[in-house]
């Protein structure tokens, strides 16, 4: 399967032009609140879109200092993991949006060579020890990877976690993850029907205020 031709946008991530592009589209890394079936994380999501869409507004999200840490140190992770792979090209990237499902992008820490892709974590150092221990992908972060790779046509991801603060020695850790066409299909279906359910929720604004004039 060849990559797919999607538009890169050129604005730097988290640059104000980035968050405008982002505008009441769903996004890779809020992938497994649009795939929740159930619950409030769904529901504050899809009403969140639908505010950003009304207001041409980001609705300003909450940054521990932990979360903003791991930004800061997201470039180190990206230094450490090229110094390990020599041989390989990591190019950074804008929003890109997918082929086919409108009002869906992503954003990918990086293109690695033609077919691939990197998805960088900062966490906290217990965080980092216990996945260095599993030596797997976190299931917690499958989903934004498949939404990365569905929207870019790439077909694996690594998955890095970087702390320098645990010693040099085990400061990286990497995994390659690659899913299933089923796994790429029920994803793209699932984020179909939840983007369907922002666009009713809109519909709905626009008519009560089309009884209220």
């Amino acid at each position: 399967m060849e990559p797919t031709k999607t538009p890169i946008a050129e604005s730097i991530q988290r640059s104000p032009e980035w968050y405008k592009q982002r505008l009441g589209k769903g996004t890779a890394s809020k992938a497994n609140d649009m795939r929740s079936k159930t619950g409030v994380k769904r529901k504050n999501y899809a009403i969140r879109l639908v505010t950003e869409r009304r207001t041409k507004m980001p609705v300003d999200s909450f940054v521990s200092p932990s979360m903003e840490w791991g930004t800061e140190n997201e470039h180190f992770g990206r230094m450490a993991y090229q110094l390990r792979n020599k041989d390989s090209g990591v190019a950074e990237v804008g929003f890109l949006l997918h082929p086919t499902i409108e009002n869906f992008g992503a954003s990918p820490d990086g293109f690695v060579d033609k077919d691939g892709l990197i998805e960088i974590k900062c966490p906290n150092s217990t965080t980092h020890s216990e996945w260095l221990l599993a030596g797997k992908v976190p299931t917690t972060h499958k989903n934004q990877m498949i939404a990365q790779l569905v929207c870019t046509g790439r077909q694996w991801c690594d998955f890095v976690s970087f702390d320098p603060r645990v010693g040099e020695d085990i400061e990286l850790f990497v995994v390659r993850f690659e899913p299933t066409a089923k796994e790429r299909e029920e994803l793209e279906k699932d984020v179909t029907e939840f983007l369907a359910e922002v666009d009713e929720m809109e519909d709905q604004l626009t008519k009560l205020g089309v009884m209220d004039a």
